[in-house]
């Protein structure tokens, strides 16, 4: 079959009428030029995830080779603060270079990153590789939400961003299986390597099958740097918080962190160039309700990092049982996210019942971790329903939410939506991170520590963190209200 890459899919609002009504199958995802888009939309997220997972599980042994523990945590945030920059630069990388530039380029900087981490002979070289990493990972992530809107028709994007964010779960499962099996045979550095052969691949594909331009830009679309350097201090300053035992620290962090994000509001509001769509400040607009909505689940997940500690010092797991059971979470995300896709008639009521699903869950790991079981397996069962709970609240949610974000911001401004959709998870997800932390350090998982500490912090993360989806809960109802979209 030969298929005319470079003719344009439908505009987006230029569907079809049957192609808009019509319910869209996997197949239609798969057929065509629209399965090779797919590929190149899948793959670039698969690799920014899988990479996340391997340097997660390999840092231990990082540690171990060069030194540089008290810069433990700064390996993370410093990729995540890169992956918010990335992100929030895709619409200016996207209308500079079109589709296919714009991949290849992200994957050769994600590439340069993760050959510098490999070879990082010390802390401060890995890293530098770590930022350019987050950096590439970011374009590549948002890149995938942009590319759903310009190469696919509109009744193909709940199939594709489920896909999307399988992936991502499915990269969970296979990241800390590829990063454990080298860091266990000292070879932490052949962990990060081993994803360069894909780049290679990934880049190759990308540049023959992509378009080369964009049919749909915005010829000028400006930086907002002033913004990005707030935001970028409001992470840095959220993360070096948490990183204190002291709670007084905690909480300056986190205030510091929460007030630049305030301020950002306001200069964002009056820029010209912007770092997210008009109205996404807003929760009395449908597009700023939405927003909200991502960042309470990306808030509402975190108490996971904690996870295979607690279930190591309280239940008696090993560190290979405790990891699978941890990633429970994410194999409900990649069901539900496959599932929703299909359910999108009745969109409304998921927006709903996603975030009660995410409740019930916490509210499962509030009632059972913190139970000291001494090897009983069978409290392993409702700790695990949690957290599968936990993550296909979420799965069934995100194809619906991330296309009505689509669907909300002013046409000219879809690129920015799509970077921002990245923005605020990424954002969110290193805030809920830092507040893990402190919640768990003020309820004593260092101090007194043990089986007292794990399980008084267990108790405070599941009841605090429920906070999240039960807000959730009341902001998605506004969002079905304000979007009159009904299922």
């Amino acid at each position: 079959m030969n298929f005319d890459l470079e003719q344009p899919a439908p505009l987006v609002g230029t569907a079809t009428a049957a192609a808009a009504t019509k319910p869209a199958g996997w197949g239609d995802l798969f057929s065509g030029r629209h399965g090779i888009y797919t590929f190149a939309l899948a793959g670039g997220v698969t690799l920014h995830a899988v990479n996340m997972y391997i340097a997660t599980t390999a840092m231990p042994s990082v540690i171990a080779d060069i030194g540089g523990l008290d810069f433990y945590a700064w390996a993370t945030t410093l990729f995540v603060v890169a992956s918010i920059l990335g992100s929030a630069l895709t619409a200016k990388l996207l209308n500079g270079s079109g589709p296919r530039g714009a991949y290849v380029l992200a994957t050769s900087i994600f590439a340069l990153g993760t050959l510098t981490s490999a070879l990082a002979p010390s802390m401060p070289v890995l890293l530098l590789g770590r930022a350019v990493q987050g950096l590439g990972g970011g374009f590549l992530f948002a890149l995938a939400y942009a590319l759903t809107r310009i190469v696919l028709p509109e009744h193909l994007w709940a199939r594709a961003i489920g896909l999307t964010s399988a992936m991502f779960g499915i990269a969970t499962l296979v990241g800390p299986a590829i990063g454990g099996i080298f860091a266990e045979y000292g070879a932490w550095r052949l962990g990060f390597a081993s994803l360069l052969p894909f780049c290679v691949a990934f880049a190759i594909v990308a540049f023959v099958t992509l378009p080369r331009k964009s049919w749909d830009t915005n010829e000028h679309v400006a930086v907002p740097f002033l913004q990005l350097v707030m935001l970028t201090v409001a992470v840095l300053a959220v993360s070096a918080g948490s990183l204190s035992a002291q709670l007084a620290w905690n909480l300056a962090g986190l205030g510091a962190g929460l007030a630049l994000v305030v301020l950002i509001s306001g200069v964002d509001a009056r820029a010209s160039a912007r770092l997210l769509p008009r109205g996404a400040f807003n929760v009395s607009t449908p597009l700023g309700a939405l927003y909200l909505t991502v960042a309470l689940l990306m808030l509402a997940i975190q108490p996971e990092i904690f996870v295979p500690y607690l279930l190591q010092n309280l239940h008696g797991q090993s560190p290979l049982w405790s990891g699978y059971i941890a990633a429970v979470m994410s194999l409900g995300w990649s069901i539900a996210s496959f599932m929703s896709s299909r359910w999108q008639a009745h969109a409304d009521r998921l927006m709903v019942l996603g975030p009660l699903l995410v409740l019930a869950g916490l509210v499962l790991f509030a009632l059972f971790m913190p139970i000291h079981g001494g090897g009983d397996r069978s409290l392993l069962v409702p700790i695990s329903l949690g957290l599968l709970l936990v993550g296909f609240g979420i799965g069934v949610t995100w194809p619906g939410l991330v296309t009505r974000i689509f669907q909300s911001a002013p046409p000219s401004e879809q690129d920015l939506a799509a970077g921002g959709m990245t923005t605020v998870q990424l954002f969110f997800m290193a805030l809920g991170t830092a507040c893990a932390g402190m919640v768990a350090n003020f309820a004593g998982i260092a101090d007194p520590g043990g089986a007292e500490g794990a399980a008084n912090a267990a108790v405070w993360l599941g009841t605090i963190f429920a906070m999240a989806p039960a807000l959730c809960v009341l902001v998605a109802l506004r969002v079905v209200r304000l979007t009159g979209q009904r299922g």
